[in-house]
């Protein structure tokens, strides 16, 4: 679960809980020639055209626009500061394994994320109403510009035909390859699932993630395969070094039993440090 890959647009969702944070979802933003310019997918923005950050989110969900994540970063100040905005968002919630290069999530020097960090912050982000709702928007009306008219953004999350699925997100980049994150939820139970480097192969990925689903569905109730953290473990600190033992009188060979103990007190520091690294990374 801690395997650092690339998300590629998964990461998406971690730059809209930096916008949701920082951005009135009313605000009005105008287009320019650089979020026109970017590679890759796009929602269809347009110099001159006027948009809300609602619309952007929308755009940038539905559609995975990196046009949209270009805009959104503008406005938080540029790319620089919505990367250092993504990396403190994601620190504070334990996602340890994720380090941000680009927005929209196109490959950059140094991205990673993994299938643990991309199920947390997928939690997260159900936690907001707005975040869920579009999500789960299958169509919605955008915005033309210039002489441009209006159109419709259709949502490509194959996994909305699942049974009880609340949403997800989809990625893909030739070096990361196919990346999905999405979530379930029946019962009473909400179920996240998450994979990175997938190809469609020996079935598609939207396959892969439901049978995951059945077969977490399927488990009892009181079956738990991982615990995601809630925010960054807090270290743990080294515990306290014993006093070293008294010198030996000059001549007089040191005791088995005292050296004996002494290697059994490094193993016990080890072992505990050992589990508490295990804790704060699941």
């Amino acid at each position: 679960p801690h395997g650092r890959q690339r998300p590629a647009s998964t990461l998406k969702i971690l730059t809209t809980l930096v916008v949701r944070d920082r951005l009135d979802p009313d605000l009005e933003i105008v287009a320019v020639q650089e979020d026109v310019d970017v590679d890759g997918s796009r929602a269809g923005i347009g110099p001159g055209g006027r948009y809300t950050v609602r619309q952007l989110l929308a755009g940038l969900l539905l559609n995975s626009g990196n046009d949209a994540a270009t805009a959104l970063a503008r406005t938080m100040g540029g790319t620089q500061a919505t990367l250092a905005a993504m990396q403190t968002r994601a620190e504070e919630l334990g996602a340890l394994d994720t380090r941000p290069a680009t927005p929209s999530g196109l490959d950059g020097p140094g991205m990673s994320s993994s299938a643990y960090d991309l199920a947390l912050l997928f939690r997260v982000a159900l936690r907001d109403p707005l975040v869920r709702e579009t999500l789960a928007t299958r169509t919605v009306p955008f915005p033309g510009f210039a002489d441009r008219p209006g159109f419709v953004l259709s949502n490509d999350d194959p996994l909305l035909r699942y049974p009880g699925a609340i949403g997800g997100k989809t990625g893909f980049t030739d070096a990361a390859r196919h990346t999905f994150v999405g979530a379930a939820e029946r019962g009473g139970r909400r179920l996240v699932v998450a994979l990175v480097r997938g190809e469609h192969q020996p079935v598609r990925m939207v396959a892969q993630a439901t049978a995951l689903l059945d077969y977490g569905f399927a488990l009892p109730p009181t079956t738990s395969l991982g615990t995601l953290v809630d925010a960054r473990p807090v270290p743990v600190a080294p515990p306290t070094p014993e006093p070293p033992p008294a010198a030996a009188v000059e001549g007089e060979r040191p005791s088995s039993e005292l050296w004996l103990a002494g290697a059994a007190g490094v193993v016990v520091v080890v072992g505990l440090g050992s589990l508490a690294l295990r804790h704060r990374r699941r």
